[in-house]
């Protein structure tokens, strides 16, 4: 990933993140990631698309179900650039846990389990950074190994 180019544009040509790039085209996540407004994403790789249940993703990308997509892509998505030493210092301070405004308007919440970092989402699954602070040059992305789902109902 270049550090000159944009999240959208670098997603779009990292090899691991076909599916994430696939999932922003076709949603609304498409405008903050293209913008230049800072934004961290918590980026699922291929392999966490292909960890949902059987027939998930190709029901999300279906185009009957884009507001469930928007909701899905936006909730990986917080306002401004948080790094993992930053994420790290709000876990620390708020003793523990901390709640992350997502683009969705539902928070994320992120907590420290020994040197990893984990986020939960409004179901209770976690997903843990992989490959933090990547940076670009409209935010930050943290590569992460599960897709984080609001609640949709």
């Amino acid at each position: 990933m270049l550090g000159t180019r944009t999240i959208a544009e670098n997603c779009a040509t990292a090899p691991n993140l076909r599916m994430l790039s696939r999932a922003i085209g076709l949603s609304k996540a498409r405008e903050p990631l293209s913008a230049r407004a800072p934004v961290t994403i918590f980026a699922p790789t291929d392999a966490a698309f292909h960890r949902l249940a059987p027939g998930a993703v190709n029901q999300l990308l279906a185009p009957a179900n884009r507001p469930a997509l928007d909701r899905v892509m936006s909730y990986h998505i917080v306002p401004g650039t948080i790094t993992l030493e930053q994420l790290r210092g709000r876990i620390n301070a708020a003793g523990g846990s901390v709640q992350l405004p997502t683009v969705a308007g539902v928070p994320l919440t992120a907590t420290s389990e020994g040197q990893a970092i984990a986020l939960i989402d409004a179901n209770g699954s976690k997903s843990y950074v992989e490959t933090p602070d990547v940076q670009q040059v409209n935010g930050i992305v943290h590569v992460v190994n599960g897709v984080l789902v609001p609640q949709l109902g």
